[in-house]
């Protein structure tokens, strides 16, 4: 149970056997196949499809919250997806003689079945996980200010595993975290002692160098299997983003910093975009109708909004969406509240739904944007942001999109540090650019708007 990598594989053997069970009871009901008869080759594409599927929300990942009902909500959508994925696999693209297009009862009522089932052996998995992971703790390396900023951190990351803060001097600031940073040479002690059990160790970036027993300490570790990450690692391999503050202008140049070397995929994303906002376009034409009518009904005002907001290297080009706001609304806050009163009740519908975002589609056809990547945020703003966060300018290397990896992981911006925020999130899409990241966030997005989490 200790191992990530164990608990994954427990989940992937878990599936293979679940679909088994599966389509073969539901097979052998229908009498599609001989009581007592296995089929199990056939299987593995319905496999495959839950397998990829699950894969993309994170779902052999052992630090998913498989307790979270977001978490739940993604799984039920994911594999009801997957269902009409296979169905469409079944009976329209593979050709005949594949023994599962006997029935399509079978592969809709095993996929049903299998939505409860999938998901109550992971939340049981994980709750054994973090009754293990109770008596484990990480043990952060840093000054006592870093302490600070981690627990602080943690606080907004709303992660509860057991941290120990750890100096390589005896020196604690008199209002730091709790408990007090301690000299690691302490910690040492009690990793020898067998008083700790530790989950991983984090090293905070620093131009000291450590003392050669200390990383002969730290190596020994390793390579007794205790993971050891950088602060910046941790922040991309725990919580998906990217620390403003290990940003500088060679970050642009970095080991694994993917999208000025993948072309292939910016042409392949960029013919994505060209077909899928076409196909959106021409489907959503009757709803983007309906909620014009509706907004023009309510005040009579024009049913389209323009705006000017950045592009890629910093281009200019203005954005249109259904208007959700007042006449005069422009007049008031740069930011739009919670329940802002600018907002009309018509526009207050659109918003939940994400339907005033449509006609942006329009914007991706045009190339000013895709359909995934970061916010397209307002010109006004922007040059506001650019004079408070010096690494802000990095988000404009790629198209701004319609979703994006910030806006399904961190609500709205309302504020400065918010913006923070969800940069770090916007850094992390970008560095790790990529066809499966895209797919998640699609995925997540469906997620968002099926549960009013639009704004």
């Amino acid at each position: 149970m200790n191992s990530p990598r164990l608990t994954s594989l427990q989940l992937l053997i878990l599936d293979a056997l679940a679909v088994g069970a599966a389509f073969n009871s539901v097979g052998w009901l229908r009498g599609v196949v001989v009581p007592g008869e296995w089929v199990v080759l056939p299987l593995l594409v319905p496999l495959l499809v839950i397998v990829v599927s699950l894969y993309l929300i994170d779902g052999y990942r052992p630090r998913t919250d498989m307790l979270s009902l977001d978490y739940a909500s993604e799984h039920v959508i994911t594999l009801l997806l997957s269902m009409l994925g296979m169905i469409l696999l079944t009976f329209v693209i593979i050709p005949v003689g594949y023994s599962l297009q006997q029935s399509r009862a079978v592969v809709l009522i095993s996929f049903l079945a299998l939505v409860p089932v999938t998901l109550s052996y992971r939340r049981w998995l994980y709750l054994a996980r973090q009754r293990y992971r109770r008596q484990q703790s990480l043990i952060f390396m840093g000054s006592a200010e870093n302490c600070r900023d981690f627990a602080r951190e943690c606080e907004k990351q709303n992660f509860t595993l057991p941290v120990i803060y750890t100096t390589l001097d005896a020196i604690s600031a008199p209002d730091a975290v709790s408990p007090e940073p301690i000299p690691f040479t302490d910690v040492l002690e009690k990793l020898d002692r067998r008083e700790l059990i530790v989950e991983a160790i984090i090293i905070r970036e620093s131009s000291q160098e450590f003392p050669p027993d200390i990383s002969q300490r730290l190596m020994q570790l390793y390579f007794e299997g205790v993971p050891t990450y950088t602060l910046e690692l941790f922040h991309q391999v725990y919580w998906r983003k990217i620390p403003l503050y290990r940003l500088n202008q060679a970050w642009l140049f970095q080991e694994g910093f993917k999208i000025a070397r993948e072309p292939i995929y910016e042409r392949f994303k960029r013919l994505s975009d060209i077909i899928l906002a076409s196909a959106g376009l021409l489907l959503s034409s009757p709803v983007i109708l309906i909620a014009a009518f509706a907004i023009w009904l309510e005040d009579r005002g024009q049913v389209f909004f323009f705006q000017k907001r950045i592009g890629r290297n910093r281009r200019l080009f203005s954005i249109v969406k259904l208007r959700t706001m007042r006449l005069q609304a422009t007049l008031g806050a740069k930011y739009t509240g919670v329940s802002d009163d600018r907002i009309t009740r018509t526009g207050r519908f659109l918003r939940l739904t994400r339907i005033d975002e449509f006609p942006q589609l329009w914007n991706v056809l045009r190339g000013e944007m895709s359909l995934i990547g970061p916010r397209a945020e307002w010109d006004l703003l922007v040059q506001e942001y650019e004079r408070q966060i010096g690494c802000y300018h990095f988000r404009h290397l790629v198209k701004p999109g319609i979703t994006g990896w910030a806006q399904v992981n961190y609500p709205y911006g309302a504020n400065l540090e918010d913006t923070v925020r969800k940069l770090e999130y916007d850094l992390y899409y970008i560095r790790h650019f990529s066809f499966l990241l895209d797919a998640a966030i699609v995925l997540k997005t469906i997620h968002v708007i099926m549960f009013g989490k639009g704004r």
